[in-house]
């Protein structure tokens, strides 16, 4: 898959161990299939985000799995029950690999695609609001 990368994030996934690098390059090649115009960077000094019109989702190697925050305030649905904690967390919901897991990809690339859908439309925040109105 060809897209811009930032050196940054490549040096963050190739100190890890093998299998997390696999795990990593693997999320970052379907964020990226999500939507061309994702966009690279690093924050919280090593961290790697991936953004457009707002945060998608940011990778957080530890030492027994990988975690990917998905930033969508909850309201992306999860209809293959991938998510595996901060179930009602306000910000970001956790998505967390451990060695020989294999990642799903339909369902990560989906919610991926629903939370670029709606940073365009203005961000969980607002759909959140406008949501409420409506009740």
């Amino acid at each position: 898959m060809d897209y811009s990368k930032d050196a940054r994030v490549d040096h963050y996934i190739e100190l890890l161990p093998v299998w997390q690098q696999a795990i990593c390059q693997q999320v970052r090649d379907l964020v990226h299939a999500a939507d061309p115009e994702v966009a690279e960077v690093i924050k919280r000094s090593v961290q790697p985000y991936f953004v457009l019109d707002g945060n998608i989702c940011a990778l957080l190697a530890a030492k027994d799995h990988v975690n990917v925050f998905l930033y969508d305030g909850g309201i992306v649905p999860d209809p293959q029950n991938i998510i595996t904690a901060g179930h009602d967390n306000k910000t970001a919901r956790t998505v967390a690999f451990r060695e020989g897991q294999t990642v799903n990809e339909q369902a990560l690339g989906e919610m991926f695609k629903t939370i670029i859908a709606n940073n365009r439309a203005g961000g969980w925040r607002k759909i959140k609001a406008a949501s409420k109105k409506v009740l």
